[in-house]
């Protein structure tokens, strides 16, 4: 009787704790793939300078985890025979962006058609009366200096020449798109030397 009250506990408590294995597997697994879809892109990201791009995004090879991220934040990027994005979040030094804070933006893109280049919030999306504000440019609107070279200012206050305002708020994000481009992200490895650095000048505080 003795023994057959024992067998009984063991397979109870063995019970228990196949359950609560497969119960904290499944919930591990679950957090993990909640942190990787809530993420900014974490597979099959290019690092160039402050800029970052996703080659695959617009492909057949998208990863799965980054395809649950566009469907959550209802994105859609642009397909690869399209363009590219590329987005900085920090400047050249690798200090997040400051909407209090002067930038240059120097130096060249990479081949395009056509590229425009917008500042967003901190999140990735236009700040409220985007329509209203300088917070974007095209390449057809810039205007160049003698030597070809692009300059962009980026200030709180206007600035002579090319100029576009910060959202308000606190920190923001540069997106840079090129449009029918050559360069093609599957194809190319792109460095810091091909795209536009970024130079904290001066801030308020």
């Amino acid at each position: 009787m003795r023994r057959s009250i024992r067998e009984f506990i063991s397979s109870v408590y063995t019970i228990l704790l196949v359950a609560y294995a497969v119960a904290g597997g499944a919930a591990l697994g679950l957090y993990s793939a909640y942190r990787v879809v809530e993420s900014e892109f974490a597979f099959g990201v290019q690092q160039a300078g402050p800029w970052q791009v996703h080659p695959q995004i617009g492909t057949r090879e998208i990863d799965p985890y980054t395809r649950a991220s566009l469907a959550r934040s209802a994105d859609i990027p642009l397909a690869a025979g399209e363009g590219l994005t590329f987005r900085a979040n920090t400047d050249s030094l690798d200090r997040p962006l400051r909407s209090d804070c002067v930038y240059s933006i120097t130096g060249t893109t990479p081949s395009a058609r056509f590229w425009s280049l917008t500042l967003q919030d901190a999140s990735g999306r236009l700040p409220d009366g985007w329509q209203n504000e300088r917070f974007a440019t095209t390449s057809v609107r810039i205007t160049r200096p003698e030597d070809g070279a692009l300059r962009i200012a980026i200030s709180p206050q206007p600035q002579a020449g090319n100029w576009l305002r910060p959202p308000d708020g606190g920190g923001f994000s540069i997106a840079l798109r090129l449009y029918d481009t050559p360069a093609s992200g599957t194809l190319t490895r792109f460095t810091a030397q091909m795209l536009p650095e970024i130079t904290r000048l001066e801030c308020t505080e």
